[in-house]
């Protein structure tokens, strides 16, 4: 597409060579230069005048007339001279003189006016990255000599930069600023205008009968008409996109079985200053369908076995896509290639020939080679500079000896993955196949990325704020912590994890934690161990042992065991875990139905999930379901002691109680990077004796960020968008909300990535929710929720974690609380609001 200031600039391309700013001057020569009889003379000096940068010989030579060669005057050898100097672009005035005649000898004068150096430049009126592209384009350097190409290269750049973004307007207007501090060089101020962006007013399809201009026109991804109701995808015209779209066109006709679908020609013409129309003719051709499939050279599987997997039919519509697909790469299921390289072969290869086309059937025969089983001999890692290598080694599920498999293969990416030590964009995995001795070496190419966290927050909790402090350590080496050498800042590479967090708001609360895992208990199975610590004090304010303190302090303790299963699938993970808590009470008035005295917790907890998610930050397949029982002894059925008259005190000195939890959480790949994501959650907390009834502890508290507050009673605090803080919680007799014995939660997400940038992976997010939270099962009603919708951002910063912001807009009212819902601001961290 060529604007009239487009063609104007080509002709001045073309013209400008064959203009010439230099000449031939003979103005002091003596008189007996005859210019109308051109004479032979030996060159006998040449000198250089008016440069001061440049090597003098170095001209002399450029210009192809040595001292003692035989000249005519006037003559080509002298233009050539002046040509061979000004082709070299750094002049910008060439003139050769001759000083003086003696004899037949002729002294030449070559004055040269230099073009100005560049001292700076800079880039103005384009967005800050689009300068900085621009700059690296460009790759202007201080000193470079400013020439007629160079302003025009600029001006090329820039044209061709904005074209490709749809800006096809744009120009550059170039300012040459003489330097004072610099002799004979400039500053250029580009200034750049980009235009108005071309955007796509019509897509005119002609010749299509079969599909719909409608259909044709979703199958272009990116060239889209203008439509002020689309706010996902801004219409541009952008000639490759639009050569890329042309060919999903036909492959959307391919798909349905019009193979010989062709676009016979495109017209792209003007609308009118800020929009153009396309016009596509298009010939579709006839339909096909897939006839018999025949199958030569296999004798591992049979014929029946690889129809079986191929899953194409006589009589389905022919589709190259879905036949390539269930050949080699089928990401929904197995194929042909899948088959062959999980059982080691390695050197499989297969061609799928068109042998016969019967009207419109057409006939495919498929040649294999199988080849050898290929046996992995060697397994390497490169790229871990932190992390040990028996810490990758054992995620490895390809070992040496055994037969390769590219199943393995994926599956080990996926453990890695899992660790968060590595840039999961560039983790690549390089099979090098050794066809004379039926082996491969497998190498696996790492790049490590930061792995420990900083937390710093805040909440909501007694009146107020209460600030939150931890660091956790995911690649800790507790082995190492002896040896000094190893503190950089802190030993790591062993794959275990350390935790340490505390929480204040000053002197009426305060806590600590700690917590370690040992991933690979022993160094052969990985058996996860973890234990915790943690320890916590609220009072009034008043110093210990003084009058009028009021108190509570918890003490707690948790050891946890998990190992990973190979029943049904090795998906499936196993926890079980011991935790006890101990609660002193001195005059302390809250959860607690008695103000002094003790309470224990004890609890088992068994825990059953699985988990296929492709990658932890940003998963685009697979899935997380769990289901967990936390209980504690039923004390009142064991001692057989009657609760019906017994205080508060005797019911709770120890709790008792059986929590039940599942969570599953699905995501689907729909397109590129667009993931959508379904998550469901419910909660139940029973008792096992009802003259004790329900415990004060373990409940669940729904709505908000799932950060404010602090759990001194075990409650789960849990997110939902769109509600104030514990929006949804039951409250008591007296107002204050005293936790649900029942919720769920089902939310809908669909989700885009900004960055995946390990150092800062950024997506946004759309969401529809519902929960509730019931104080008994008997109020349970899966069907009466709350509903939310929203839209938000997660920023996941290797140092902080994930964090996310939220809007969220709460569609039904919360008795008792009418500022609960509507519109509102939500603040997460780790998830926090899941």
């Amino acid at each position: 597409m060529l604007t009239a200031k487009r063609i104007l600039f080509f002709l001045y391309i073309l013209i400008m060579p064959f203009v010439v700013n230099g000449q031939i001057s003979m103005g002091d020569t003596p008189q007996n230069i005859d210019y109308a009889n051109p004479k032979m003379y030996t060159v006998g000096g040449i000198t250089i005048s008016g440069v001061q940068h440049l090597d003098h010989n170095v001209l002399i030579t450029l210009g192809g007339i040595s001292i003692g060669d035989r000249i005519e005057v006037p003559g080509d050898r002298i233009t050539h001279a002046l040509e061979n100097l000004w082709a070299q672009g750094l002049f910008e005035e060439v003139d050769i003189r001759a000083t003086r005649v003696e004899g037949r000898n002729i002294f030449l004068d070559y004055y040269l006016k230099e073009r100005p150096r560049l001292a700076k430049f800079s880039i103005q009126g384009a967005r800050r990255s689009h300068a900085d592209d621009l700059r690296e384009q460009m790759n202007l350097v201080r000193g470079d000599v400013v020439t007629e190409h160079v302003l025009n290269r600029i001006n090329n750049i820039v044209a061709r930069f904005y074209e490709g973004k749809g800006f096809y307007n744009a120009t550059a207007h170039i300012r040459q600023v003489e330097d004072t501090t610099v002799q004979n060089s400039v500053i250029l101020n580009i200034e750049v205008d980009r235009g108005e962006r071309i955007k796509v007013n019509e897509i005119n399809f002609i010749g299509n009968y079969h599909l719909s201009d409608r259909q044709l026109a979703r199958a272009m991804k990116e060239t889209k008409e203008k439509n002020f109701f689309r706010f996902y995808k801004a219409s541009r015209y952008i000639e490759e996109e639009y050569r890329q779209d042309k060919r999903k066109v036909l492959a959307r006709y391919n798909e349905l079985g019009y193979r010989d679908a062709n676009i016979l020609y495109d017209t792209v013409y003007m609308y009118d200053d800020k929009t153009l129309n396309l016009d596509i003719h298009i010939n579709e051709g006839q339909r096909y369908y897939f006839g018999d499939i025949s199958w030569v050279g296999n004798s591992v599987y049979t014929d029946k076995e690889l129809s079986q997997v191929l899953g194409i039919k006589a009589g389905d519509i022919y589709n190259r896509q879905r036949l390539e697909n269930r050949l080699f790469m089928d990401m929904e299921g197995m194929d042909i290639s899948s088959l062959y390289l999980d059982d080691g072969y390695l050197f499989f290869n297969l061609e799928p020939l068109e042998v016969r086309v019967d009207g419109d059937t057409i006939d495919l025969e498929v040649r294999i080679y199988e080849g050898k089983q290929a046996v992995v001999r060697k397994v390497s890692i490169t790229g871990n500079t932190r992390t040990k290598d028996h810490v990758i080694l054992r995620e490895i599920r390809t070992r040496p000896g055994d037969l390769f498999s590219r199943s393995d293969i994926i599956r080990t990416q996926r453990e890695l993955a899992q660790l968060q030590y590595f840039d999961n964009e560039k983790m690549d995995v390089r099979p090098q196949p050794n066809p004379e001795d039926g082996t491969v070496d497998i190498e696996y190419v790492l790049e490590e990325t930061s792995t420990d966290q900083l937390e710093l927050s805040g909440g909501w909790g007694l009146g107020r704020i209460v600030g939150t402090i931890g660091v956790r350590f995911n690649n800790f080496s507790l082995g190492n912590v002896l040896n000094r050498e190893a503190w950089n800042p802190i030993p790591h590479g062993d794959g275990q994890r350390l935790s340490l967090r505390g929480q204040s708001n000053g002197i009426y609360y305060q806590a600590v934690n700690m917590s370690f895992t040992e991933p690979w208990l022993g160094g052969k199975k990985p058996n996860a161990f973890s234990v915790a610590l943690y320890h916590s004090v609220q009072s009034n304010g008043i110093p210990r042992g003084e009058e009028n303190r009021q108190s509570i302090r918890i003490n707690g303790v948790s050891v946890s065991l998990g190992k990973r299963l190979r029943w049904p699938d090795d998906f499936f993970t196993l926890y079980q875990g011991i935790t006890y808590q101990n609660y002193k009470l001195n005059n302390y008035f809250s959860t607690f139905t008695f103000s002094d005295g003790y309470s224990n917790n004890m609890s088992y907890t068994v825990n059953l999930s699985r988990n296929s998610i492709d990658q932890p930050i940003f998963p685009r397949r697979g899935s997380e379901v769990s289901l967990s029982l936390q209980a504690t002894p039923p004390y009142s059925l064991i001692n057989g002691k009657d609760y019906t008259d017994a205080s508060a005190q005797e019911k709770f000195a120890w709790v008792e109680y059986h929590k039940w939890k599942f969570s599953s959480s699905w995501y689907t790949n729909l397109a590129g990077n667009l993931v959508l994501s379904f998550r469901s959650r419910f909660g139940f907390l029973g008792m096992y004796n009802e003259d004790i009834g329900l415990a004060p502890f373990e409940r669940f508290y729904l709505g908000g960020d799932g950060l404010s507050g602090f759990a001194l009673d075990g409650r789960e605090l849990i997110g939902m968008r769109g509600y104030g803080n514990q929006a949804l919680t039951p409250r008591g007799d007296g107002g204050n909300f005293v936790g649900g014995t029942v919720y769920n939660k089902h939310t809908f997400e669909l989700r885009y990535p900004v960055s995946l940038n390990p150092q800062a992976t950024i997506y946004v997010l759309g969401f529809m929710e519902a929960g509730e939270a019931w104080l008994g099962f008997d109020q349970f009603d899966p069907f009466n929720v709350k509903r939310s919708a929203g839209v938000g951002v997660r920023i996941n910063l290797p140092m902080f974690g994930l964090l996310g912001l939220d809007w969220g807009y709460g569609f039904d009212p919360v008795p008792g609380s009418p500022g609960a819902h509507k519109g509102q601001f939500h603040f997460s961290i780790n998830n926090s609001i899941e």
